[in-house]
């Protein structure tokens, strides 16, 4: 059975709002790792056309661009691509198709299947999937960063009962972003 993990970077005080906060080279490294290690990214629309053809872009014409930009970009453009949404009418790229069916039927048929982990990104998505009880790893990257304003991770989940993680791993990064992960019970 495959893992769905939610990897996600956060400020000290919950917000995940990627315009509050600027990852470091180390951050972009622990991602791209995260994104090697995965061969699928579930997206909603929302996402999915904040990432892309921003990252695809970079992937193509490298020119000017950091060493873990065009590293993260490149990952990002090789990774298969899933985007829930029932407005989106097109995708880019090979590797990339809309699923406009039942989130929760669709998730557990593809950890069912065989091959690496899965990844989710954004909050509306892995929001639902935490409703749902399909998340099985939390990365949370937190930035030493008070934003103050912003969307926080947790903002209108309703989740049945409190879910209960356990710590499995931590790191500190030079620049003083901690990298959590965490299992669900």
């Amino acid at each position: 059975m495959r893992n769905l993990i939610y990897p996600i970077n956060l400020t000290i005080d919950g917000c995940c709002d990627h315009t509050k906060m600027s990852p470091d080279e180390e951050t972009f490294e622990y991602f791209t790792q995260l994104t090697r290690d995965a061969d699928l990214a579930v997206y909603g629309r929302k996402t999915y056309q904040l990432m892309v053809p921003y990252w695809p872009d970079i992937a193509k014409n490298p020119a000017g661009e950091t060493e873990e930009d065009i590293e993260f970009a490149q990952a990002f453009d090789s990774i298969n691509k899933i985007v829930f949404s029932r407005t989106l009418d097109k995708v880019e790229g090979r590797n990339t198709r809309i699923i406009r069916s039942n989130l929760e039927d669709e998730i557990v048929k593809l950890k069912q299947q065989q091959g690496k982990s899965i990844l989710t990104g954004g909050v509306n998505i892995p929001s639902q999937l935490m409703e749902l009880g399909l998340v099985d790893e939390y990365r949370f990257v937190v930035q030493p960063i008070v934003a103050g304003e912003g969307r926080r991770l947790s903002e209108g989940i309703n989740l049945p009962e409190k879910l209960q993680l356990k710590l499995v791993e931590s790191k500190i990064f030079k620049s003083g972003c901690v990298a959590l992960r965490y299992l669900q019970h």
